[in-house]
């Protein structure tokens, strides 16, 4: 009896088997993998990372998944691209500074034959791999999107472009250029916000490849918020009026909600207000007004774009492949400090503030405000221009929590082809590989542990750093080091260099090392 009960159900096990191949399929192949990527985002612009802008859809991802509180980008866009793609430091990927080539293999200024792409690599295991928005590693052909493993590709080569159409925003004779699956395009239609345009063009790639049996890679790589800030009327009026209060009442509304969050230790101090802003009680009620403005269209452009990215979601859902998919959201740097109408070479537009006739950035005022609770900005190796938010979303894999795990862009790539069965290869494309410096996040990310202490370096335009366990060792151009414990500083509030001159020598020797390793080149004898 027993053998006859177990024949029936071995043979209802392989007729169920035969009749559902889609569903067997679907668990056994690799997972899909979506990354996203913001433009001049600050630590604290989004609702899970302590903002008042309304991200409804990555506080989703963020509550389902897994937020780290100590993930590090590298600087500054171009660099951080890199990194992503590759994940090489941007030195070793051939983009140390931005895309003008300044004479060294680690400042060639676009991506070295030496690196391989996630989207290369991954098409080696089937992948379908599709590109959505600003590329900006390179302008030679061989640095282009759809010579560098991806199938679809809707790309912009430059550092940013009006969200309305594709008018010049610099007056020294750079084109906005987009690319069409590797076509020169043009956006002269007015009528489609460029941050729905990316959402669009990444929506409709996933439809064409709904039906296949392969997996798929989606990088979307908004523009949003870089400036120029310009946002949809609709959008801007939901938040005109709320930052009538001024920068140092937000920093400090948004540093409680971190605490409370559990983002930020109770114990750590936020950083000094930026030196040059005013007190905001200093300014006239016009002065407010136009300051609100300014910081009312930029949280637009993030609400917007949060609004694409649940637009993501639900076609990931409708095709039926949102329980196998990883989401993974990161920023490119932190905010920026730059002031748009004082920079000789933008141009000068002084129309409706957000739209398509004015072109204006947010100031330093408040790039302070985006990267609470650190300082200085974008560009800069200090918190304020290295720390990300990081959010990872991957249903039944990746369960709701936070973590401190010490991790960068460079990781990215290793976690992908960990998560896809696909070994980083010692050469490609008839190319030795440069190895890999960073490691796969997966266990952190599904058993929300840590891993041994990390050392990770930076280098942009003279600014330096390197953070070796607790120790980070931190200097602007022409400056000393600066020593901070970010355990218990987090907010580099306390230098701590003239109290251990050892650690400081000792940190500047592991920093020296690598950045003889990786190319780089004393910034005042490049530039």
């Amino acid at each position: 009896m027993y053998q006859i009960l177990r024949f029936r159900f071995l043979y209802i096990t392989f007729t169920l088997a035969s009749i559902v191949p889609a569903h067997a399929q679907l668990h056994k192949r690799s997972p899909n993998i979506v990354f996203i990527l913001a433009d001049d985002l600050g630590f604290s612009d989004l609702g899970c990372f302590g903002s008042e802008i309304k991200t409804p859809n990555l506080d989703r991802l963020a509550g389902e998944g897994i937020r780290l509180t100590s993930f590090y980008d590298s600087g500054r866009c171009c660099p951080s691209r890199a990194a992503l793609l590759t994940g090489l430091y941007p030195h070793q990927a051939g983009i140390g500074d931005m895309v003008q080539d300044k004479g060294t293999p680690a400042y060639q200024g676009f991506l070295s034959e030496n690196s391989a792409t996630i989207a290369q690599l991954l098409k080696t295991k089937g992948y379908h791999t599709i590109v959505s928005g600003k590329w900006h590693v390179g302008l030679v052909p061989s640095a282009l999107a759809h010579n560098r493993g991806f199938d679809k590709s809707f790309t912009m080569l430059n550092n940013g472009s009006s969200y309305f159409n594709s008018e010049p925003i610099y007056n020294d004779g750079r084109k906005v250029t987009f690319l069409l699956n590797g076509q020169k395009m043009e956006r002269q239609d007015t009528s489609r916000y460029l941050t729905q345009a990316i959402t669009d063009f990444a929506v409709k790639s996933l439809d064409e490849v709904k039906n296949s049996e392969h997996p798929f890679f989606l990088y979307v790589t908004y523009t949003a918020p870089h400036w120029p800030i310009q946002a949809l009327p609709e959008d801007i009026a939901k938040y005109k009026g709320k930052y009538l209060k001024g920068w140092d009442a937000l920093r400090k509304a948004r540093f409680a909600k971190q605490k409370q969050l559990g983002i930020m230790d109770k114990n750590w101090q936020l950083s000094p207000r930026f030196s040059g802003a005013k007190d905001w009680e200093e300014l006239t009620a016009s002065e407010r007004e136009m300051w609100d403005t300014r910081m009312a269209i930029y949280a637009a452009m993030i609400d917007r774009m949060d609004r694409g990215i649940g637009d993501i979601l639900t076609k990931l859902k409708d095709i039926q492949q949102d329980k196998n998919t990883l989401v993974v959201f990161v920023s490119d740097n932190g905010g920026s400090a730059d002031r748009a109408k004082d920079l000789p070479d933008v141009v000068q537009k002084n129309g409706t503030p957000g739209s398509a006739a004015s072109i204006d950035s947010y100031y330093p005022e408040w790039g302070n405000a985006s990267n609470t609770p650190f300082s200085l900005f974008k560009r800069n190796t200090h918190e304020g221009g290295i720390a990300s938010p990081f959010i990872a979303w991957f249903p039944g894999q990746i369960h709701a929590g936070k973590s401190a795990q010490v991790a960068h862009l460079i990781d990215l790539l290793p976690t992908c082809l960990d998560w896809a069965g696909v070994t980083y290869p010692q050469e490609f494309l008839g190319k030795k590989l440069t190895p890999l410096p960073g490691k796969s996040l997966r266990t952190t990310l599904t058993s929300n542990t840590q891993t041994s202490p990390r050392t990770l370096f930076w280098e942009h335009e003279g600014s330096r750093a390197v953070r070796s366990g607790d120790w980070k060792l931190v200097a602007e151009i022409h400056q000393p080091w600066e020593l901070y414990n970010l355990k218990s500083d987090r907010t580099e509030t306390q230098n701590l260099a003239s109290k251990y001159p050892e650690k400081v020598k000792a940190l500047e020797k592991e920093y020296l090392d690598w950045a003889k390793k990786v190319g780089v080149v004393d910034w005042d004898l490049i530039k």
